[in-house]
Formats: C-alpha cells, sequence, structure tokens
C-alpha cells in the first residue's frame, strides 16, 4: 500500500491531498476564483502570489485531517506540467522541500495524467485499457489509456478548448468567470434546439471529416453572429435558450466522437475527465449514447473533476509503487504532451 502526499498548483487552485493508492484520506482545496473573478479570468501572478500564501498552511490541514505523521508517507508528489509556469514552481519547490526534509521520493506527476486517474478514485477497479474523454478549460483530447504512463492521444481540438469555449460564450451572454458553471444552470431552463449550432467539424484534404479531431471556434463564433443579429433586431437575449443550445452543441459533438473512436479502437469503457466532466449536459448526452452502443461510461466525483491534489496523489502512487520517482533536479513546463509522461520519472536505484 503506497501512501502519497500531493501538491496540486498548476492554475488557480491550489490544493493538498494524501492518498493511499487509490483511497482519499485527505483533499484540501483553496479556490481562487473569488479573486480572479474580478478580473475576468486567471492572472498568473495574482495565482502564483496566493499559491504561496496558501500553501504551507494545506500541507498541515492534509496531514492533520489524514491522521498521519510523516513516517506514514511513502513519497511527495506535485504536478510539474502542464500548467502556468510560476505556480507549478510553487507546488514543486515546496514538494521537493518536504522531500528533502522528510527523506521521502519526490514524483513530478502531469497534470493530464491526474484528470485520468481521477476516476480510480471512484472506480478502484478501473483498469485499461480504455478510452479518456479529457475536457477542461484548456485542453480536449481522446486518450487511449494502455497502462500507467502509456498513452495515445487519438483526437484533439485544432483550436479553442471545450472550457475555454464556455468561459467565451459566458463573456458574450454577460454572464461573468467561470462560465462552465453558468452556461450548465442557465441550459437547465432553455430549450437545446432552438438555435441549431454547428458541431466543429474538422475537413480532411481528401473529403470528409476528421473523426475524432474538434474545433469549437466555430460554434463560439456563430454565438456572438446569433446575439449581434438578435441585439441588431431590438430583441431581448433569450439567455437560457442560446446557453442550452450552445451546450447542447458541444455536448453532442464531443459524445460523438468518443463514442466513435472508442468503437472503432474495441474500447468498452469510456472514461470522463476534466473541468467540463462536471457539465449536467455532457454527462447525459454521453451516458445515453454510450448505452445504446453497450459502452460502459464512468463519470468521475464533481469534486474529483476539477483541479485537485487527490487526483495527482492517486497517479502519483501508482508510479511509486512500479519504481518510478523523479530527479530532485526535475523542471517545470508550460506544455507537455501526455505521450511524454515517463520522461518525468526514472527508476528507483
Amino acid at each position: 500500500m503506497t501512501t502519497v502526499l500531493s501538491i496540486e498548483t498548476s492554475c488557480d487552485e491550489t490544493a493538498v491531498a494524501i492518498v493511499n493508492n487509490r483511497k482519499v484520506c485527505s483533499n484540501i482545496i483553496a479556490s481562487q476564483i473569488p479573486i480572479h473573478t474580478q478580473y475576468g479570468g486567471v492572472v498568473p501572478e495574482v495565482a502564483s502570489r496566493q499559491h504561496l500564501l496558501t500553501i504551507t498552511d494545506l500541507v498541515d490541514r492534509a496531514i492533520q485531517e489524514a491522521n498521519l505523521d510523516w513516517t506514514e508517507i511513502d513519497g511527495i508528489a506535485a504536478t510539474v506540467a502542464p500548467g502556468l509556469v510560476g505556480a507549478l514552481l510553487i507546488g514543486m519547490s515546496a514538494a521537493k522541500t518536504l522531500a528533502i526534509l522528510h527523506d521521502k521520493p519526490f514524483l513530478g506527476v502531469h497534470h493530464l495524467e491526474g484528470h485520468i486517474y481521477a476516476s480510480y478514485l471512484s472506480a478502484p477497479e478501473l483498469q485499461p485499457p480504455f478510452l479518456c474523454l479529457l475536457v477542461s478549460g484548456g485542453h480536449t483530447s481522446l486518450i487511449h489509456v494502455k497502462d500507467c504512463g502509456v498513452y495515445a492521444e487519438l483526437g484533439a481540438t485544432r483550436d479553442d478548448a471545450a472550457g475555454e469555449a464556455f468561459d467565451k460564450v459566458a463573456r458574450l451572454l454577460n454572464l461573468g468567470y467561470p462560465g462552465g458553471p453558468k452556461i450548465d444552470r442557465l441550459a437547465a431552463e432553455g430549450n437545446p434546439n432552438l438555435y441549431p449550432l454547428p458541431e466543429g467539424n474538422i475537413s480532411l484534404h481528401g473529403g470528409g471529416f476528421h473523426p475524432y479531431d474538434s474545433s469549437f471556434s466555430g460554434v463560439k463564433t456563430a454565438v456572438l453572429r446569433l446575439t449581434q443579429k438578435l441585439q441588431a433586431a431590438g430583441k431581448e437575449l433569450p439567455v437560457a435558450d442560446i446557453a442550452a443550445s450552445f451546450q447542447h452543441s458541444i455536448a453532442r459533438s464531443l459524445t460523438k466522437r468518443a463514442i466513435a473512436c472508442a468503437s472503432d479502437y474495441g474500447l468498452n469503457t469510456i472514461v470522463l475527465g476534466g473541468g467540463v466532466a462536471a457539465n449536467r449536459g455532457l454527462r447525459a448526452t454521453l451516458a445515453a449514447a454510450a448505452r445504446d452502443r453497450g459502452i460502459q461510461v464512468l463519470f468521475p466525483p464533481l469534486e474529483y473533476c476539477t483541479d485537485n491534489a487527490a487526483m495527482i496523489g492517486c497517479a502519483a502512487a501508482e508510479h511509486l509503487s512500479r519504481g518510478h520517482v523523479s530527479p530532485l533536479d526535475l523542471g517545470v513546463h508550460s506544455r507537455l504532451s501526455i505521450m511524454e509522461v515517463m520522461s518525468l520519472y526514472r527508476h528507483a536505484s
């Protein structure tokens, strides 16, 4: 049984958790959303400062809540890629310091691998191979999970990530930041079929469309033109109907690609991960389509959809149990492909 203290500071959530294999012992999150809301989005320098101010207290609270002492911790982990460089440096530096101080191995974790492992926390019996539909503010990918650290990206967005599109459309509708939860709530009150919006198909040179890649800039532009047309006609914006139609377009697009990808690769399980995995429209659409095709879909609990340290700890515990550790001179990366996860580790001597 491997117990890891993990730190997540890739963006605007300061989080510390202790995970024993696939069981969460403690999971503390300090959200910065109230701070960044006044700016309409995440300010990297502000995020880094907040991480620095709160991380020590969160480590203490995580240890206390888990009712453990440092002799019972097997390793210290932190997110090292991808993310905001300044924010990543705060978490990584704290983790390395704790690792040296308590003579524990250090593990640098890939943020997207953490989102994949979020579903293991509620479905500990889950085993590869399976398909992960990872949808967040910065990433939208279809990932073939073959084993711990062994991944193949089968589909991706060519422009905006799905979560980014939600935030931009929320701004068009004057809903504020963050946009995803607000659109999700409004969509429940609107008509999703009132305004047909594009699904973001990617054309192929030889004709037809890419089966797994997607684009979300087009649907964002379509919403912009729709709002401009309605305003020019002097009409009040039917915000709930626009939100529902937009969300339906995104959910339909992601579901079609995920189901096609899983079917083509003979994968009978789809795992959802990332902040947009909390979206009720996407969950319902994907669950219904998968049920019709005999495909199992696993949704992480809502508290593990957004950035958290429990998912990072779960991934780190798996790596550590396999003898994978990270060197203390490991750096952070603003961008790093999910296929390069194993570049963060070496086998323990």
